[in-house]
C-alpha cells in the first residue's frame, strides 16, 4: 500500500527500529506526549515509495500534514516549536547555539561509529568501539556539571540526543571505567524517564536484556 495514500491528518514518523537518530525523534515525541503513527523500515531496504516523500529514501522521516522533514536534528527542533510544552530548547541565543553544537558533536562522535558498527568487520568494530569509548571519556565533564542534565537544570534536546547513544553502549560491548561514574549515573536516571521508556522499540529493549 502506498505511503502517500496512507498519510493521515496527524503526525507520521517513518523510522528504523534500532537507529539512534530515529530513537532520538521517538524520545522527543514521547516527552511531548504527542500522538504519532510510527511506520518502521529497515534503512537498508526501505519501501520504494518512501522516495515520494523523501528524495534520500532515508529515516527518520516525519510527515505533519503537508510538511515533510527528513533530517533528525531538524525534525526534533521542528517538534519542539510545533509542540512548545514542555520546551526542550533554551530561550536565549547563546544557550541555543551551545545546544546545537553539542547535538552536532554527539551526532559526529557518537552516532557515526554506532551506525557504522554492524556493517563493519571485527577489526573495524574494535576500532569503532575504542573511538566511541574514548570520545565518551573525554566528555565526562558534561555529565558532572551543576545540574542533573547536560545543559544544567533543564531536560533538553541535547539529552534526547545523548540518550540513544548511551542506551546502545552495553549492546556494543563498551564498558565504562569507575572514572565515568557521572555518565553511568546520568544514564541510569535518563533510562528511567517515562518518555524514554515509551520511546523504545522491541529491538532497543533487547539491547539491554
Amino acid at each position: 500500500m502506498s505511503l502517500i495514500s496512507n498519510r493521515r491528518s496527524g503526525l507520521t514518523l517513518f523510522s528504523s527500529p534500532d537507529d539512534p537518530d530515529c530513537h532520538r525523534v521517538r524520545i522527543v515525541i514521547a516527552e511531548k506526549e504527542v500522538e504519532a503513527d510510527r511506520v518502521f523500515f529497515d534503512p537498508d531496504d526501505p519501501a520504494e515509495d518512501l522516495s515520494d516523500l523523501n528524495p534520500y529514501n532515508s529515516v527518520p522521516t516525519l510527515v505533519d500534514r503537508e510538511v515533510v522533514l527528513y533530517d533528525g536534528r531538524l525534525i526534533v527542533e521542528y517538534l519542539d516549536e510545533r509542540y512548545p510544552h514542555p520546551p526542550l530548547m533554551p530561550v536565549d541565543p547563546v544557550s541555543r547555539a551551545k545546544a546545537r553544537l553539542l547535538m552536532y558533536r554527539i551526532e559526529c562522535d557518537w552516532y557515526r561509529p554506532i551506525k557504522q558498527f554492524h556493517k563493519a568487520d571485527k577489526e573495524t568494530q574494535a576500532q569503532l568501539r575504542k573511538r566511541l569509548r574514548e570520545s565518551l571519556l573525554t566528555s565526562i565533564a558534561l555529565f558532572t556539571n551543576a545540574g542533573p542534565y547536560l545543559l544544567g537544570g533543564d531536560f533538553t534536546l541535547v539529552d534526547c540526543t545523548a540518550i540513544p547513544a548511551l542506551w546502545r553502549l552495553q549492546h556494543l560491548g563498551i564498558q565504562l571505567p569507575p572514572a565515568a561514574a557521572g555518565i553511568i549515573e546520568y544514564s541510569r536516571k535518563m533510562f528511567a524517564r517515562p518518555g524514554v521508556e515509551a520511546s523504545l522499540t522491541e529491538s532497543e529493549r533487547e539491547m539491554r536484556t
